[in-house]
């Protein structure tokens, strides 16, 4: 009964807005929904499997939607709700679930697709204009048809003998259907062309990490991500003499294919703001096989006044969640990201709606959980196996990266070197 209605609804168009009144329509209530949060994705080239921008595209799937929508599976936004608001957040309400569920229920009912928005206009070329320097993959990369993914890092000589002030970095994939997201990071120590030239070419195999200490970051991307101008008097600084590093997330589709991405840079005016990333970590993992609750704890303090602007917490396959908060001097806690349903594949850089202003001796904690269990169906090893801090598939890391922002560039070293005495005892 449920297939002969379905046919109906995509070949004989007997199901009609009136047939289902007071119900929700595909016209008036479900394209809205799919065009704010998910079509960005969902559409021919890119990364999802299939695509959402007609009514026949989302009305064959209606149960799928109203499933992986319910389980909170898809869209793909991790952190939990108000705890940390963020820019670009794709969560639906509890209202369009059930929206998306009652459509489903329906026969998925097309309402007057002559009255349907129409999907999003999306940009072909660069979001910010042309920009100031454009930098691909040196040749293409190939990846098998079948294949565990793959974690590459891509070596892009930049080696300006002047510093480069950043307003805005966009990566563009050059096989969406393959890249799953990508990572931009600054290397001045040359070990990332050594580390290439090792593996006999310009990039080399990075799960977990680059290999070398970063001397920054540009940002990074994942589908639907898009790229935002820092605040006045902020930009990411290239220092003279400095690589790009693109550390680029691989998920094979079924078929040999080749990727050469690229990225665009945006100059603007040398900062008048501080601005620097600070780490909240610890490497004191050792999580026995068959521990379903693991759990790790790292903080620290800060030596003066900052604001933050985002967030990026990090860990590996057997993470189950991740939690990041601020304790003020006066005892109040300031939510920053959680993250309950830990996921690899779906970490994201998050920048929050508005700065956090946290003052001098506020402390910053980290708590992660980890399952090393057979019943964690994301675990590398099957029986599961021994875990420490490392960088390989099989090892853990409890990391939170934090932008954060300063009065000054000047106060960018002696507020580090505060930063590392304050904790040494870390």
């Amino acid at each position: 009964m449920k297939v002969c209605v379905l046919l109906s609804v995509l070949t004989c168009g007997v199901l009609t807005a009136g047939s289902y009144k007071n119900k929700p329509t595909y016209s008036a209530d479900i394209a809205p929904i799919l065009n704010a949060n998910c079509v960005s994705c969902h559409r021919p080239g890119q990364v999802a499997p299939f695509s959402l921008l007609t009514y026949s595209d989302a009305a064959k799937r209606a149960t799928l939607l109203a499933e992986v929508t319910k389980s909170h599976y898809m869209p793909p936004w991790k952190p939990e709700p108000g705890f940390g608001e963020f820019k670009g957040e794709r969560r639906l309400t509890p209202e369009q679930i059930q929206l998306i569920s009652d459509w489903a229920k329906a026969g998925a009912p097309p309402g007057d697709l002559k009255t349907a928005p129409a999907p999003p206009v999306f940009a072909t070329g660069w979001s910010q204009g042309k920009p100031d320097v454009t930098l691909a993959l040196q040749k293409p990369f190939e990846v098998p048809a079948e294949s565990p993914d793959i974690y590459r890092c891509f070596v892009l000589p930049f080696q300006s003998e002047q510093a480069k002030y950043v307003k805005v970095m966009e990566f563009r994939a050059g096989n969406p259907r393959i890249v799953h997201h990508a990572l931009v990071y600054l290397d001045n120590t040359g070990q990332a062309r050594k580390l290439a030239a090792q593996s006999g070419g310009d990039s080399y195999p990075c799960f977990g990490g680059t290999g070398f200490v970063l001397a920054g970051s540009l940002g990074g991307w994942a589908p639907g991500a898009v790229p935002y101008p820092l605040g006045p008097g902020l930009a990411r600084t290239i220092p003279p003499n400095t690589d790009i590093v693109i550390q680029i997330h691989y998920h094979p589709d079924g078929k040999p294919e080749t990727d050469l991405s690229q990225i665009g840079l945006w100059y603007g005016e040398a900062p008048t703001k501080g601005f620097t990333p600070i780490l909240v970590l610890t490497r004191r993992i050792d999580i026995p096989p068959g521990d379903a609750d693991y759990r790790v704890h790292a903080s620290l303090v800060l030596p003066q006044d900052v604001q933050v602007i985002g967030i990026t917490p990090h860990a590996h396959y057997v993470c189950k969640e991740t939690k990041v908060e601020a304790t003020l001097p006066d005892g109040k806690v300031v939510p920053l990201i959680w993250i309950k349903d830990w996921d690899f594949n779906w970490q994201g850089q998050y920048q929050f709606a508005q700065p956090i202003s946290l003052p001098k001796g506020t402390t910053v904690t980290l708590d992660f959980t980890y399952d090393n269990s057979s019943g964690n169906p994301r675990n590398p090893s099957n029986p599961p196996k021994r875990i420490t801090w490392g960088e390989q598939t099989t090892d853990e890391m409890a990391i939170a990266f934090l932008s954060v922002v300063l009065p000054s560039p000047a106060d960018v070293q002696p507020f580090r070197r505060a930063l590392y005495f304050a904790n040494v005892r870390h």
